[in-house]
């Protein structure tokens, strides 16, 4: 299913005279940041094989973006494997080549959308599961889905692998202005401006889709939540979320540093 990216990226990038110092301190955390979200996601079963891709703009340099190569696991993934890939699909360091489908979607999304720093893609099944459904992915019946009212996005034109620029162009058209996108027969993607947030939302849309799926499995009517009332706990549960994000990532990265510290390396 994954593809190999053949562009300019297979070859090593061009000289730069004015080659971009790519060994901050901001640029290391985000590296480990990272590549401790890949872990995790690995951990509760957000990954499928070698396929989906998780993206971070490199602090300091809005044209370049942290993404996975090609060919590995999440759970294979440490800091210094990661690349950093400019939207050319030039690899400006690292060894290896993006998969196909993660620079033309995630190149895209990053060009066409200042706001989106970081966009983690996955077909994490529960999810995913939704967003092959008739309707609306979220019914807004569940307490953690109200996270998201008035967030999401359904990119409904379903056209194959993303395997030029022009689709991820026009994935990045079906955004809006929302932060989470169902993509009909595929999965989803979360953007958000730090690493942190974005795991926060990714974990907690997938539990939301998760006891979504199991209450419609009970083949009794799912009930929504009183719009006002949605709306108003969606400000409650907004009020700090970037703080709780932050907190959640902090907690994995203990996590892993007590049980799975090689993502560091």
């Amino acid at each position: 299913m994954a593809h190999s990216l053949h562009s300019s990226s297979s070859s090593p990038a061009p000289f730069r005279s004015n080659r971009p110092d790519l060994a901050t301190d901001a640029i290391r955390t985000a590296r480990e940041d990272l590549a401790a979200c890949f872990r995790m996601a690995a951990r509760n079963g957000f990954e499928e094989g070698i396929c989906n891709h998780f993206s971070a703009v490199v602090p300091g340099h809005d044209d370049l973006f942290l993404v996975n190569p090609y060919g590995y696991a999440f759970r294979e993934i440490t800091a210094s494997k990661l690349l950093i890939c400019d939207f050319n699909g030039n690899v400006l360091d690292g060894e290896g080549v993006p998969e196909a489908t993660a620079f033309y979607i995630h190149a895209e999304m990053h060009r066409l959308l200042p706001r989106a720093k970081v966009a983690f893609h996955t077909h994490m099944p529960y999810a995913t599961a939704l967003s092959m459904t008739e309707g609306d992915p979220l019914i807004w019946a569940g307490q953690t889905a109200l996270k998201f009212y008035g967030r999401t996005a359904v990119d409904r034109d379903y056209n194959g692998l993303a395997l030029d620029n022009r689709e991820g162009a026009r994935i990045a058209s079906a955004v809006g202005d929302a932060d989470i996108v169902f993509m009909k027969h595929h999965g989803v993607m979360v953007l958000a401006p730090t690493i942190a947030e974005a795991w926060d939302d990714l974990y907690y849309l997938e539990r939301a889709a998760e006891v979504q799926v199991l209450a419609m499995s009970t083949g009794r009517k799912v009930l929504p939540v009183d719009p006002a009332i949605a709306a108003e706990t969606y400000r409650q549960m907004r009020d700090g979320d970037s703080e709780s994000a932050r907190l959640h990532l902090a907690a994995i990265r203990r996590q892993l540093d007590a049980e799975e510290p090689q993502y560091r390396h």
